[in-house]
């Protein structure tokens, strides 16, 4: 397995990948079993992140079977509801005893492994990669996890060790703001 930053001939697999584990792709046993990404992300907004070096994938033999984005939260053109809530609420979280908008962040998320690759430790690989990647431009890498993504949460809080900000309203959901400090 190769984990590396995501090339521009990798956008319509991402795509691919990222839609078949989107919400409204999913039955609500499946979100509730595998957990869901969010958002607006196809070839050209790929494309895009490629370009600005945000995207980390898992790359399988020429297969992606992941990926894991990284953005700097003022390069959003355009923010999907949640990440304009996280936005907004960046100064009522605290991150190690001041307030988010005071410290150097980046967007940690979505992430998404394909299914056939689950519990093999490649979520935990991009995981690693994003906190060295994010070293150099952040302090802290701050992701949101919807209430009800129990999945998301295991993996991320239980499992990864993300610590929680706060949570925050958006488009009438509920989400946590979580984070990790970057190496």
């Amino acid at each position: 397995m190769e984990y590396r930053y995501a090339a521009e001939a990798d956008a319509p697999a991402m795509a691919e990948l990222f839609a078949a584990n989107h919400h409204d792709a999913l039955t609500e046993r499946q979100r509730a079993e595998q957990g869901f990404v969010q958002g607006r992300l196809d070839v050209g907004a790929l494309r895009a992140m490629v370009g600005a070096r945000e995207l980390l994938v898992a790359d399988d033999g020429g297969r992606i079977v992941g990926l894991l984005a990284l953005a700097a939260p003022t390069n959003l053109a355009d923010p999907s509801p949640p990440v304009a809530g996280l936005l907004q609420a960046q100064g009522a979280l605290e991150w190690q005893g001041r307030p988010l908008a005071e410290a150097r962040w980046l967007l940690y998320g979505p992430v998404v492994v394909a299914a056939a690759y689950r519990g093999r430790g490649v979520a935990r690989a991009l995981f690693t990669m994003a906190l060295a990647a994010a070293s150099e431009r952040a302090e802290v890498v701050v992701a949101f996890i919807e209430a009800g993504n129990v999945p998301s949460w295991k993996v991320h809080v239980d499992g990864f060790g993300m610590v929680l900000l706060g949570d925050f309203v958006a488009g009438g959901r509920t989400y946590s703001a979580v984070a990790a400090p970057t190496f």
